[in-house]
């Protein structure tokens, strides 16, 4: 039987299974191996500061995006979605 692990506190996010908690941590520790490098490079004289911070971020938003993947937070409903 796969435990689940309770959902954050934060609205639209679900209980999630050992499964999905384990392979988000390897993502995030994927990213993190990732980001290191990218660290090493921005203190090379002679990598552009600007493309690097760009790469960056485009990287970091592709891991977020795999983690949603995995964890599949919903939409929330709102107040006014019971005031009609």
């Amino acid at each position: 039987m796969s435990e689940k692990h309770k959902g954050l506190p934060v609205a639209g996010y679900q209980p999630q299974s050992e499964a999905a908690v384990e392979l988000v941590n390897i993502m995030k520790r994927t990213e993190e191996k990732l980001l290191r490098s990218l660290d090493d490079l921005a203190a090379l004289d002679k990598t552009d500061k600007r493309w690097l911070a760009i790469g960056r971020t485009h990287i970091e938003q592709g891991f977020m995006a795999v983690n949603r993947s995995i964890f599949r937070p919903g939409r929330v409903r709102l107040a006014e979605d019971d005031a009609g």
